[in-house]
């Protein structure tokens, strides 16, 4: 996979929140995709581009779940946190203005579930004309039949399915 422009790319941490990490899953447990992300987040980081993480709020109800926070080691100062309602990230959340600010093109997803919130973000993107790549270490779903019918089936007529450590970014110009 060749390299991407850290210019135009963010990467994109769906839902790892410590109740949704605590759940079993499965082909890996929500730890291994924390790791994942975090060695992910520090190479983009280090590269100068945008880390955003999306969060889900149950709507209509005054207090979340106990662990609705995000995984505390993935959020560093100065990162969009995007908190959405629904499946997906993109619906009335900003997203989308968030990255056309920072003229972001390519984004590279990671996160819980593969194919819910994370597949269901993508597909928005695609809509909106991004370009996808799939973190495949570095997301995980309810159980592994989940997981590999996204990732075998579908994000490979989406974009890019490719292991974090072939994920690389060129280095801030």
């Amino acid at each position: 996979m060749p390299a991407l422009d850290p210019r135009s790319t963010a990467l994109v941490l769906v839902d790892l929140m410590e109740r949704i990490v605590a759940l079993p899953l499965a082909p890996r447990p929500g730890t291994d995709v924390v790791a994942a992300a975090n060695r992910l987040a520090g190479a983009f980081r280090d590269a100068g581009a945008p880390v955003v993480h999306i969060r889900v709020e149950r709507p209509n109800v005054d207090v979340q779940p106990a662990g609705s926070e995000l995984v505390a080691s993935l959020v560093h100062d100065g990162d969009p946190v995007v908190v959405k309602r629904t499946i997906g990230g993109f619906h009335r959340t900003g997203l989308h203005e968030l990255l056309e600010a920072r003229s972001v093109s390519t984004l590279v997803f990671a996160g819980i579930a593969t194919n819910l919130g994370v597949e269901s973000t993508a597909r928005a993107a695609l809509d909106l004309g991004y370009d996808v790549v799939f973190a495949e270490d570095a997301m995980t779903a309810f159980t592994a039949d989940e997981h590999r019918a996204s990732v075998e089936l579908d994000f490979p007529r989406l974009g890019t399915v490719a292991p974090v450590s072939a994920i690389t970014l060129d280095g801030p110009e």
